[in-house]
């Protein structure tokens, strides 16, 4: 009985040794192997004039590609201080009585739609570290209102009068907003800018014609 709770004593710890001996071998690879990172997630540097990166960077629609060129960064620097305004016009209105109620849907769709955009707009300017101004492209794009023209906007008077005035402006500001949006279909080359410009055509060329029905409307009652 002794000998064979000695030899049963040598065996157990013969097994934990061999135990502890596998588990340094374990460490010791898992501290000397290859490692794998996460591939990181700010964004690249900006491309020289003309250039194109690649790669990807968060922002607030997803993941945007850090790919662009001259163009995309224009396109994002005009029509972010653009649809400023068109949101400006539209809480102008929004704030006033007896305004049509389809003119005011419309006022609240460019709210709710334009807002985004802007998000969006500020994340691929971070996305390719670029400036947030376009004050280096001479202005703000076309179709913008003037000081004159807001001037007039916030004096109307209640209902369809603000509601005509703000229609013939926002026509008037959609055009510009199309036209460079086609410019960046044409010049660009991030996925994501292409995109958005293509939406902004689509969706301001619809906006323009049911303004057109709205002001022909309105000129029926006054």
């Amino acid at each position: 009985m002794k000998r064979s709770t000695t030899l049963t004593t040598v065996a157990l710890a013969s097994a934990l040794a061999l135990a502890g001996c596998g588990t340094d071998s374990s460490e010791q690879g898992a501290g000397t192997g290859p490692q794998t990172t996460a591939p990181a997630t700010s964004a690249p540097a900006a491309s020289a004039p003309g250039a194109t990166s690649t790669g990807q960077a968060s922002g607030a629609a997803g993941e945007i590609s850090a790919e662009h060129n001259d163009a995309d960064v224009m396109f994002a620097q005009m029509m972010i201080p653009h649809h400023e305004q068109a949101v400006q016009m539209s809480e102008i209105l929004l704030g006033k009585d007896s305004v049509p109620g389809e003119v005011r849907d419309l006022a609240e769709r460019v709210v709710d739609t334009q807002g985004p955009e802007m998000e969006q707009m500020r994340a691929m300017l971070a996305a390719w570290e670029a400036p947030a101004s376009a004050a280096e492209h001479g202005g703000h794009g076309s179709g913008m209102v003037d000081e004159q023209g807001m001037n007039r906007l916030r004096e109307a008077e209640e209902g369809p009068e603000a509601a005509e005035l703000y229609l013939e402006q926002m026509t008037a500001h959609h055009e510009g907003a199309i036209e460079m949006a086609r410019n960046q279909v044409e010049d660009g080359s991030n996925p994501q800018a292409l995109e958005l410009a293509r939406e902004i055509v689509e969706a301001q060329e619809a906006e323009i014609a049911e303004m057109d029905t709205m002001r022909q409307e309105l000129s029926k009652v006054s």
